[in-house]
């Protein structure tokens, strides 16, 4: 497929990236016309599963989408057709920079968007410290199992958004880091829900565009 352009449907591609082919996929918004931000989201650990095609991080893409923001997943190194190895985040996030600078280069008056769930959200934050972002989020963000502690808060508005009952992610340790940090983050906390927010797809799919839509232009925010 020709990656000079963004597609204006939905397309499967692949980039060249730094230890070999990306396996991505483009969505649009049934505005895309009119769109003028596009987000890149980030799947879970990759050596447990996670693929860009991970039930969260697609409705995260659908909650946004529905919002009028053009979307980018991405396979990290060595997932599904990518290329490469599993490198523990490092790696990962320079996976994410290339399909950041195709997004520029392709939509360079686009405004940048970043999403990442569990793992992936570790990978947008690290990515967002080299970064100029007009919105981060981050779900499940796993704060005691990477250095967390060690990465400023961006500068931009930010949405954390975290289960009360997670079995993989402390929710305590993700309370406490968000308290901590500054400036701090809008932080959502879903009653009941687990890490993959089984049977609450649906309300994580709204306070994803509750949290978002005041980033929207003002005209597109209903």
């Amino acid at each position: 497929m020709d990656t000079s352009s963004f597609p204006n449907k939905r397309a499967e591609f692949q980039l060249p990236g730094p230890v070999g082919q990306l396996e991505c996929i483009s969505d649009v918004p049934d505005n895309f016309s009119d769109t003028t931000i596009t987000a890149v989201l980030c799947h879970p650990h990759s050596q447990h599963g996670g693929t860009m095609h991970n039930k969260v991080v697609t409705i995260m893409g659908r909650s946004l989408r529905e919002l009028g923001v053009a979307t980018v997943r991405f396979n990290f190194r060595g997932v599904g057709d990518s290329g490469g190895e599993y490198d523990d985040g490092f790696g990962e996030t320079d996976d994410l920079l290339t399909v950041v600078d195709w997004v520029r280069r392709v939509r360079p008056n686009d405004a940048l968007w970043l999403g990442g769930f569990s793992f992936g959200s570790y990978v947008a934050l690290r990515a967002a410290q080299r970064l100029s972002l007009s919105q981060l989020i981050l779900i499940a963000p796993p704060v005691a199992a990477y250095e967390f502690s060690q990465l400023e808060a961006p500068q931009c508005p930010w949405l954390v958004i975290q289960g009360d009952e997670d079995e993989v992610v402390s929710p305590t340790a993700v309370f406490d880091w968000a308290r901590e940090i500054s400036p701090p983050p809008r932080l959502e906390v879903m009653e009941q829900a687990s890490h993959f927010f089984h049977r609450r797809l649906m309300d994580l799919r709204g306070l994803i565009k509750n949290g978002v839509r005041d980033q929207l232009p003002i005209d597109t925010r209903g």
